[in-house]
């Protein structure tokens, strides 16, 4: 399939592109970009005047429920969530079930994934034996599987031991660690962030210093040990100021932040609204203002979507019991979209700025060859109409997992076209 791109506005943070150029297509790669190679005849050709020609998104946190928990969502129902998203390449944490902690898992994972032929699907290994924060997996084997770093996920490594032996181990042998730092007593059972919203409506909190405390204990481990880390899903002001002063300091270090921490804070909590129960808890506007900027001055590297698909049997809950998380995958492009509108002067970089966070940084975190459009790269694309607004609904989403903290809300930019490796993965009509 020879693909002609043709009348969009082309944008390339990557390769500081934004202009009205048309795209050129063929044998799943990138063969021209402004102007088409000698002898090339299109078998298809997409009109995208008033269209956004971008890179393929790339989300840095995707929990695609499968193996094990299908009865939240299914592997077909989120990567269809991802093509409506725009997302082509995705990152899958490892608290699967059972864990990620086996080549022959990942392998099985991938080859599921690529059997669909929609995004391309980048596993996490477990860091230690099912999670469990005791025994080192065998890293080597699960690179070989295909992991393209190691996690914990939500579980806390107790013995700060096996987390220091676990960052020399990946220090060897180039491999990066990617953690979310909280204090595993600190913030243990708290369900919103330590404040006067939490003390008003009676919920357990979790204070900033869980997530401060765990960064010094990181940090100190990094400046030990040299590994590379990767900090998942910041959440406090006083924890971007630390993450500015250890890159200052030139540590090894990067960090994102979830698409719905950009936006909502503890009082979206209302009256105990369950959709609204995530982790880390949103926090105070002082936090929520301080990830707006960290991402403006590059502490922040990327925006995720955190996606987590829960069920309505463990959401449709009283708050302290329903089970944390959000659908996002669909929602990244509009949010991040929101986010430039509301906070990146002048406007004309505003589209270009928000899709840096969600293409070629967020490519870069995880050493991928992906988030860009370069003659050779493979065709992963993005077409959305930045100017059209939508209502965010259940019915309308495509994941499995209707929850979201935005229901109700109208956002702007929607995606119209998804191509992966050079084939047409979504339309919508």
């Amino acid at each position: 399939m020879k693909l002609h791109i043709k009348n969009g506005r082309l944008i390339d943070p990557a390769n500081n592109i934004d202009a009205r150029q048309d795209l050129f297509i063929a044998a799943g790669k990138i063969v021209g970009v402004g102007s088409a190679p000698a002898d090339f005849t299109a078998n298809k050709t997409i009109d995208a005047d008033g269209l956004v020609v971008a890179p393929g998104l790339v989300d840095l946190s995707v929990r695609l429920r499968e193996p094990g928990y299908e009865y939240k969502a299914t592997l077909e129902s989120e990567m269809q969530a991802a093509m409506q998203g725009g997302v082509t390449s995705l990152v899958c944490p490892p608290d699967t079930d059972p864990v990620l902690d086996e080549p022959g898992l990942v392998e099985m994972l991938k080859h599921r994934a690529k059997s669909l032929n929609q995004a391309h699907v980048y596993p996490l290994g477990a860091l230690t034996v099912g999670l469990k924060g005791k025994e080192l997996t065998e890293m080597a084997e699960l690179t070989d599987a295909g992991c393209i770093g190691f996690a914990q996920a939500e579980e806390p490594i107790l013995d700060t031991t096996v987390l220091l032996r676990a960052m020399q181990y990946a220090r060897t042998f180039g491999y990066t660690v990617w953690l979310r730092p909280q204090d595993p007593y600190l913030g243990h059972g708290g369900i919103a962030h330590s404040g006067a919203v939490a003390s008003r409506l009676g919920l357990s909190g979790v204070p900033t210093m869980a997530e401060t405390i765990r960064l010094q204990t990181i940090f100190e481990l990094v400046r030990e040990t040299g590994a590379r880390v990767h900090l998942c899903r910041i959440s406090s002001a006083p924890g971007l100021e630390l993450i500015r002063a250890a890159k200052k300091e030139g540590l090894p270090i990067t960090c994102d932040v979830g698409a719905h921490h950009i936006h909502m804070t503890d009082v979206d909590i209302g009256f105990f609204d369950s959709n609204a129960r995530m982790t880390p808890p949103f926090r105070s506007q002082r936090d929520r203002d301080a990830i707006r900027q960290a991402l403006l001055d590059g502490t922040v590297d990327a925006i995720c979507s955190d996606h987590t698909p829960v069920d309505d049997d463990e959401k449709l809950l009283p708050f302290g019991e329903a089970t944390p998380g959000a659908t996002g995958l669909e929602l990244l492009l509009s949010l991040a979209l929101k986010w430039a509108e509301e906070c990146v002067v002048p406007e004309q970089q505003r589209v270009s700025r928000a899709l840096a966070k969600i293409t070629t940084d967020a490519a870069g975190v995880a050493g991928l060859a992906a988030g860009r459009m370069t003659v050779g790269s493979v065709a992963d694309i993005c077409l959305f109409d930045p100017a059209v607004r939508w209502t965010v609904e259940a019915k309308e989403l495509a994941s499995q997992g209707k929850h979201t903290p935005f229901l109700g809300y109208e956002l702007c930019g929607r995606v119209k076209t998804t191509i992966v490796a050079g084939h047409i993965a979504f339309e919508r009509a």
